[in-house]
């Protein structure tokens, strides 16, 4: 069966790590406080807001959702090389823009190239240390080294998909006299046409947010080559890795002894496939897949590596973050933003807020200890630890 709220309103929403050769103590305070500010201009965030490039015609639209990052590549928003370390290569076979409603469409078109709001960040992060030495060096990365992490999805176009399907769905339950205990959990067979537009209409949202990610990711690029007074080829502004969260794949298990192929649902998960594995890119193929595991405003992020563990336990999947340790309307109701600001600026982060209101929501008292939730992953050996890196600026909506 296929279920679109097993793969989640946000779909595609995902991570991407860029490294550079810049090392912190090239940030100085100044220099910090100008790159907040130049980041936050470059890039639109919050509810709602536009995108990089503007409004989308009907034409480059549809071929976003149909190629997915080859737009970017064809209309050099991206480098050549960015698709080799995108899970996917950034464009997901098999999507149909036709399957995706007028609605969704309309949600989407102004908002290619932009954050959005919620637990979404861009942040300037340092390396603060390694456990892989040999992972770690495989992907550029050493103790000191300046990277930036971009967490973002398909925006309003995925969730209206979701919403669309979960209407078709649910539909098509009733008609079957099939009940649930909750509704966002219905699901159809993969084979029926319920599935099948599903699948497709999803997978076109997922192209619309690996090229999302892409266009910040020019953003990021251009601002660091301003602030630096140099060019991102100079400064190294390569992509570690982007990896999915909320999405379904078609792919090959061994379940019972025999292989199958199944369709694994990664809501609040992420691939995390083990060395040797084909669809790995070849530069990283001996370590796994890098896995890249966010924290929330003011922690620690984390760089893990797939394990043959996670290909024999969990579908070849791990952690995506800490998940919530309190409800959003809780952490408004018992947290105050403005000593939560305080708290991350005493961390050392430079944070730009669009909503400073909506700051408890994301206030780390609201999230899990990423840290407890990394060593558990480590230490059933679904994923391995690779490096820790600590935020120094923060950009939310």
């Amino acid at each position: 069966v296929v279920s679109p709220g097993g793969v989640g309103f946000d779909i595609n929403c995902g991570v991407r790590l860029i490294r550079t050769n810049l090392k912190e103590a090239d940030l100085d305070p100044a220099m910090k406080e100008k790159l907040a500010d130049e980041l936050f201009r470059a890039i639109p965030v919050g509810v709602g807001q536009g995108g990089i490039i503007g409004k989308l015609t009907d034409a480059e639209l549809d071929l976003v959702l149909r190629k997915g990052m080859e737009f970017t590549t064809l209309k050099n928003l991206s480098w050549p090389a960015d698709q080799d370390f995108v899970e996917e290569r950034g464009s997901f076979e098999g999507a149909d823009p036709g399957k995706v409603s007028a609605r969704a469409k309309a949600r989407g078109r102004t908002q290619c190239g932009s954050l959005g709001s919620g637990n979404h960040y861009a942040e300037v992060q340092v390396v603060d240390d390694v456990f892989d030495e040999t992972s770690a060096a495989a992907m550029g990365l050493e103790k000191g080294t300046i990277c930036i992490m971009l967490h973002s999805g398909s925006r309003g176009l995925g969730h209206q998909v979701c919403t669309d399907a979960l209407e078709a769905v649910s539909r098509a339950m009733a008609a079957e006299k099939r009940v649930l205990v909750d509704q966002q959990l219905a699901c159809v067979k993969v084979s029926s046409v319920e599935g099948q537009n599903y699948l497709a209409a999803m997978r076109a949202a997922a192209n619309f947010a690996f090229v999302n990610r892409a266009l910040m990711t020019k953003s990021v690029r251009d601002t660091f080559g301003k602030v630096f007074g140099t060019t991102a080829q100079l400064l190294e502004m390569r992509v570690v890795y982007d990896v999915s969260h909320n999405i379904a794949k078609e792919e090959t298990h061994v379940v019972d002894g025999k292989e199958m192929r199944v369709l694994v649902h990664r809501k609040g998960a992420t691939r995390a496939f083990g060395p040797g594995h084909e669809e790995i890119p070849e530069k990283y193929r001996a370590i796994g897949q890098p896995v890249l595991v966010g924290g929330s405003m003011g922690t620690c992020s984390y760089v893990l590596t797939g394990t043959a563990g996670a290909m024999n336990q969990t579908f070849g999947s791990t952690c995506h973050g800490a998940g919530r340790a309190m409800s959003r309307t809780r952490a408004m109701r018992e947290l105050d933003s403005s000593e939560v600001m305080k708290q991350v600026k005493a961390h050392g982060v430079s944070a730009r807020v669009a909503s400073k209101r909506l700051v408890a929501e994301e206030a780390p008292a609201s999230y899990k200890d990423v840290s407890a939730v990394v060593d558990t992953c480590h230490a059933a050996d679904i994923s391995r630890k690779c490096v820790r890196l600590r935020p120094v600026i923060c950009i939310k909506g």
